[in-house]
């Protein structure tokens, strides 16, 4: 089921008043979609965070510009790096009987044996490509890690799908791994190797040891 979200529209875009929308609380935003033309809005900058750290990046959101109601999802976002503030957003319409490709998170679950004995683990992989209708789409796939030991690891082949998607990721790609854990004989071998100097290939014995 959709979120709803209201949305204003924005008829006066010149930077005096996109930065006045800014200071009442809203964020300039655009709505597009294919053979649609694109439209300016604002939106809730409060309502439109909470939204999407309830419900998720992939959520679709039920736009409410003015009388009208159309099924988006935030497609892209801008943040203001030193306010850490929205200052736009992207909203894509979304056609709910067409599939469509997105990248969902992945979530760990579990602390794995090889943790336990010292193993490293290693998550090369924090989004997967996904493709799936708009309101099939996963919130998140987890992966329990619980029975990994050293030297094992999950690939995308070993993901079990739970839902209406597909992964288009390489099977063979892994998604997590178990490193074997560093020692203290591993660290003083690789100084000793870094601190050798190499032995020159016919250099000439010292005198003493012909003696």
């Amino acid at each position: 089921m959709a979120v709803k979200l209201n949305a204003t529209k924005r008829e006066d875009l010149t930077k005096s008043a996109t930065k006045q929308i800014r200071l009442s609380g809203r964020v300039p935003a655009v709505v597009y979609g294919k053979a649609k033309d694109p439209k300016n809005v604002s939106v809730d900058s409060v309502e439109l965070v909470k939204t999407v750290r309830d419900e998720g990046r992939n959520a679709i959101i039920s736009l409410q510009v003015e009388n009208n109601s159309v099924d988006v999802m935030l497609h892209d976002y801008q943040i203001d790096p030193i306010k850490d503030e929205l200052l736009h957003a992207d909203f894509y319409i979304v056609n709910m009987s067409e599939e469509m490709d997105v990248n969902v998170a992945v979530r760990l679950d579990g602390e794995s044996k090889g943790e336990k004995e010292g193993g490293v683990l290693q998550q090369p992989f924090y989004e997967i490509l996904v493709r799936a209708k708009p309101n099939e789409i996963p919130e998140e796939i987890v992966i329990d890690v619980s029975d990994l030991d050293v030297g094992d690891s999950i690939m995308v082949s070993d993901i079990k799908v739970v839902g209406n998607y597909e992964i288009l990721e390489d099977p063979d790609t892994s998604v997590v791994s178990i490193t074997p854990p560093t020692t203290e004989e591993d660290l003083e071998t690789d100084d000793v190797d870094e601190n050798a100097e190499p032995e020159l290939v016919g250099a000439e014995k010292d005198s003493t040891d012909e003696e």
